[in-house]
């Protein structure tokens, strides 16, 4: 863990080196942290030449990435190729305990590939319940049964924490049970309380004393507050805070995807975040909109308090070489690749 305060914003980069540029921009104290995408992977070698030049320039930051298993793993050749995690829900539906002993394994394997390469957190597991709804959500889902996913998703994040990595539950409070793509367009769901926390909430509420990290959602649910959830105070400090009494880090997801896009600019989007209750927020793939967030957040003393970031940072080192004859990793990959047979 980190000693050093780190600020509320996460960022990317835009390429497979880093650039003088961007260097000063991570030297900015509100940045807290860098999430990297497929376009910043080449190789393993290249991958672990990057972290260090960037290690280089602000050794604390927290580095992020995408890397769930299935469709969205950003590094690829050299790391072991995950299954969708619906696999391992169809698993259960055979045999649960060998799918909660596969899901440790995997959670494990996912972890200690990228710890070996320096990032500090994949923002894993997804805890969204798939409906057959989601555009966006699908075969990233455990299964559509609460308990199942439950079951599952505490399982893959012992296997993280296992091998030292912290775990973020996403996307809260469930996007499982719409269509729309809050990437592309703000979700509407008209569902009440009581639906959600019969159905897409109890994942969270299961799981809010072993989550490091939750995820918001870019979704409105007018029924309950009229508020997009990653603004809203009541879903994330009355609901969340209070109710669950959940203490982990709060995520926004990106605020740069159009389902955030309602509140004015980024640095408006930024500040609506983290007044509502978040810690974090993260713009992605704007870089002049990540510039006008970290500039505006230091102009306001409302925003000076450390994001809590550097509780995430990684608990334990691995070094590449000795991950590769790590006997534990070659049967974990003998069992993704049972896994990612299945369907």
């Amino acid at each position: 863990m980190q000693d050093k305060p780190l600020g509320p914003v996460v960022l990317d980069i835009a390429g497979h080196e880093l650039q003088v540029e961007e260097k000063d921009i991570l030297r900015h104290p509100k940045v807290g942290g860098l999430i990297l995408f497929s376009r910043n992977y080449e190789s393993s070698d290249q991958l672990f030449d990057l972290i260090r030049s960037i290690r280089e320039v602000r050794p604390e930051l927290v580095i992020c990435v995408d890397h769930e298993g299935g469709r969205v793993q950003r590094f690829r050749d050299q790391f072991t190729v995950l299954p969708a995690m619906q696999n391992l829900g169809l698993l259960y539906d055979q045999d649960p305990q060998q799918a909660k002993t596969f899901a440790l394994e995997i959670g494990w394997l996912m972890a200690v590939e990228l710890l070996s390469h320096d990032v500090d957190l994949s923002f894993a597991p997804v805890l969204d319940l798939d409906d057959d709804l989601s555009d966006v959500i699908g075969d990233r889902s455990f299964s559509p049964d609460p308990q199942i996913t439950i079951e599952l998703a505490a399982a893959f994040m012992d296997g993280m924490h296992d091998a030292g990595m912290a775990t973020t539950g996403k996307h809260f409070p469930g996007h499982g049970g719409i269509k729309a793509d809050s990437h592309l367009e703000l979700p509407v769901d008209p569902r009440q309380m009581d639906a959600l926390q019969g159905h897409d909430l109890l994942p969270f509420i299961s799981l809010a004393d072993k989550l490091d990290g939750i995820m918001s959602a870019h979704i409105v649910f007018p029924e309950i507050d009229a508020l997009l959830v990653s603004y809203s105070p009541f879903w994330l400090q009355q609901y969340l805070r209070n109710t669950l009494n959940y203490k982990g880090l709060i995520f926004s997801d990106d605020l740069s995807m159009e389902g955030a896009a309602g509140s004015g600019n980024y640095s408006q989007r930024a500040k609506a975040a983290l007044s509502a209750g978040c810690d974090v927020v993260l713009v992605c793939n704007k870089p002049d909109g990540a510039i006008e967030v970290i500039e505006e957040l230091e102009k306001d003393s409302h925003f000076n308090k450390p994001s809590g970031l550097a509780h995430l940072s990684k608990r334990r080192q691995w070094q590449r070489q000795d991950i590769e004859k790590n006997i534990r990793r070659h049967d974990a990959i003998k069992i993704v690749e049972h896994v990612s047979t299945l369907k």
